[in-house]
């Protein structure tokens, strides 16, 4: 089965936290049986900071935007499956649009939204949102998280189906590997400065590296060289992917911090949290509504409701205790978070879709159907 994909970016994780997830999910599709094509417009200095190594599991177009929207979009009507992605970064919403009239009887279209909240708010503060009238017309929802409630809000709107497909761990991209002395420290946390971030960074990191100064903090992303880091804090800017392995091995403990939007709905692991696991890391993660779904609380990863708990949490366990939570967690997220499983969850919905409207009598052919992964 061919998928022509619209997303942000496979190639790089440069102001891009969708990649990780991108790359779990389109790799596993691959070994599933399905032939990938991902187009990525060439924006952000993206192609100047590419960290994906070889990528052997999709066809890769980077495409000038929106020239060439066009020809991309007569490529993508003759595939089985097209994915817009939410958040591609430029002419969203009319790409939004455009997908759409690729949809017939031999090819369906989905909305893969990686940031449900954003997305459902945009709906539903502007009244006249394009993108809310388009709902009911995609063959499939697919959400990174959100749980329950983004499901119940694309329903309310009109949506066929939604279904999330959470973010997971890729053991042969996110595993352990020696510490690295030039970065270790105490906590470490690698995220973007962003809007409805930059506050809960400051309550649960920055607040928690002031309550212990003699204690070191490492963190990580872009956009934090102006802020007002304390002295115990060593800024390490932009951390690729093929890095986060060296990070998250080289911290006695990590920070997950959700952006405010994802902790209010809950059901949202970023992929900070299972490269942590694959990395065999201790987590500590901000508190959010779902957490005991993935992980169990005090055994396989540690919840804080502020800075004052992150720091109970650094002074109470030893460097023992905290490889102990660490395993726990990589072989809870190797038993039921893989990108694999992930990938069989939609392999599971698709097929069944195209098995209904073959038995409604529908002209599909026999290559469109999925080999069943084993």
């Amino acid at each position: 089965m061919n998928i022509f994909v619209f997303g942000s970016s496979l190639t790089s994780s440069y102001w891009n936290g969708a990649a990780t997830y991108y790359r779990g999910l389109y790799k596993n599709l691959d070994a599933l049986g399905y032939q990938v094509t991902f187009a990525e417009p060439d924006i952000y200095q993206r192609q100047q900071n590419r960290d994906a190594g070889k990528i052997d599991y999709a066809e890769v177009v980077v495409y000038q935007t929106p020239a060439e929207i066009p020809q991309l979009m007569r490529r993508a009507c003759a595939s089985d499956i097209v994915i817009k992605h939410s958040g591609v970064g430029a002419d969203d919403e009319f790409l939004e649009s455009e997908v759409l009239k690729c949809r017939s009887h031999r090819t369906r279209v989905a909305f893969w939204d990686v940031d449900a909240p954003a997305t459902l708010a945009r709906v539903e503060t502007r009244g006249n949102d394009p993108f809310r009238r388009l709902i009911p017309e995609y063959d499939f929802i697919f959400a990174y998280g959100g749980g329950p409630a983004v499901v119940e809000h694309y329903l309310r709107h009109g949506a066929r189906n939604c279904h999330p497909i959470y973010n997971g761990l890729d053991p042969e991209t996110h595993h352990p590997v020696a510490s690295d002395p030039s970065v270790e420290c105490d906590l470490a946390f690698v995220g973007h400065r962003l809007p409805d971030r930059e506050k809960r960074v400051e309550d649960f990191f920055c607040k928690a590296a002031r309550l212990a100064p003699k204690m070191k903090f490492v963190l990580g992303g872009e956009g934090w060289r102006d802020s007002n880091l304390p002295p115990n804090v060593r800024w390490i800017g932009h951390v690729g992917s093929r890095d986060h392995n060296r990070i998250n091995c080289s911290a006695r403990m990590v920070l997950n911090i959700n952006r405010e939007s994802m902790a209010k709905v809950g059901f949202s692991p970023p992929t900070r949290v299972f490269e942590a696991a694959g990395a065999g890391a201790c987590l500590i993660t901000d508190a959010w509504t779902g957490v005991e779904e993935f992980f169990a609380p005090g055994k396989e990863i540690l919840v804080a409701s502020s800075a004052e708990q992150v720091v109970s949490y650094l002074r109470r366990f030893s460097r023992i205790s905290s490889i102990e939570i660490g395993a726990a967690m990589r072989k809870r997220a190797l038993r039921d978070h893989t990108y694999r499983l992930r990938a069989l969850e939609f392999q599971k919905i698709v097929e069944e879709d195209f098995l209904r409207n073959r038995t409604r009598g529908a002209e599909i052919r026999p290559t469109n159907l999925v080999r069943t992964g084993t």
